[in-house]
């Protein structure tokens, strides 16, 4: 089976001379500015060649080969986005998953086998925030990342912009400006697809959301038609909320139909 390196390849040079014509002239992007990206995999001719590709356009992005060397730099040093594989020398890439939800929520994009939906959905169970199959092409995988930063990276208003009100939904508070969420004073560490969607949840308290809707708010991407995604984060969302799905304080399930969030203190 080709290496994903040699299947990149072409597909890397033709966006080189692509991305030539349309940025010539313009200026390099200050250092200061750049995007920090982890990329935990273990082929490194594909390392090098992202790093050739995402470097240029506002990205320094640094390599780890094992499991154990990209936990241990996931949690140690400040990141924008990890992009993560699953097959991995000394760790598998959801074990490396799991160590790093439990002490970031950095967005993590984690790489799978083509087709392989059992990885798409355990890793998006363990706490990814998107997936992309080996078999990506150098703009989608761009566009992913230009997808989960900017998610990640909102920041509190600022001089004249407008603060949003906090939401307070029985003894769950959410902050929009800052990103935070509080069940009974504790902070919940969620991922940022988990706050995106708990905040859409809120700010349409009482009503119904499809599938379809929370898809077009928080993927920033396009989707299957049968993708299990907005299920398994609701799920992973629920665990945080200490949420039971058969008797839920917060989010409630209309089969067919979508999800609620309910206020467990109304009448």
């Amino acid at each position: 089976m080709a290496s994903p390196a040699r299947k990149f390849l072409p597909k890397i040079e033709a966006e080189r001379a692509l991305r030539s014509d349309e940025n010539r002239g313009s200026q390099a992007s200050d250092p200061m500015d750049k995007t920090r990206i982890l990329l935990i995999d273990d082929d490194k001719k594909l390392c090098r060649l992202l790093k050739d590709y995402l470097e240029p356009m506002g990205y320094e992005l640094c390599a780890a080969h094992t499991g154990p060397e990209g936990e241990e730099r996931a949690v140690s040093e400040n990141w924008q986005a990890i992009i993560l594989d699953v097959m991995l020398p000394g760790l598998d890439g959801f074990e490396v998953l799991k160590r790093i939800r439990q002490r970031t929520d950095v967005p993590v994009l984690m790489l799978t086998a083509r087709g392989d939906e059992a990885d798409r959905i355990v890793g998006l169970e363990i706490g990814a925030d998107d997936y992309l199959p080996k078999t990506f092409s150098p703009r989608e995988l761009l566009a992913r990342l230009r997808a989960v930063t900017r998610r990640a990276g909102r920041l509190p208003a600022k001089g004249n912009e407008k603060l949003e009100p906090e939401i307070a939904i029985g003894q769950l508070r959410i902050n929009p400006n800052n990103r935070t969420v509080l069940l009974s004073d504790e902070r919940l560490l969620l991922t940022p697809v988990e706050f995106d969607l708990l905040v859409s949840l809120a700010r349409a308290k009482g009503r119904v959301k499809t599938r379809e809707q929370l898809l077009d708010e928080i993927r920033e991407r396009d989707y299957e038609v049968f993708d299990r995604s907005i299920d398994v984060h609701i799920s992973a969302l629920r665990k945080k909320l200490r949420d039971d799905s058969k008797a839920p304080r917060f989010i409630r399930t209309l089969r067919s139909a979508g999800y609620l969030l309910i206020d467990p203190d109304a009448d």
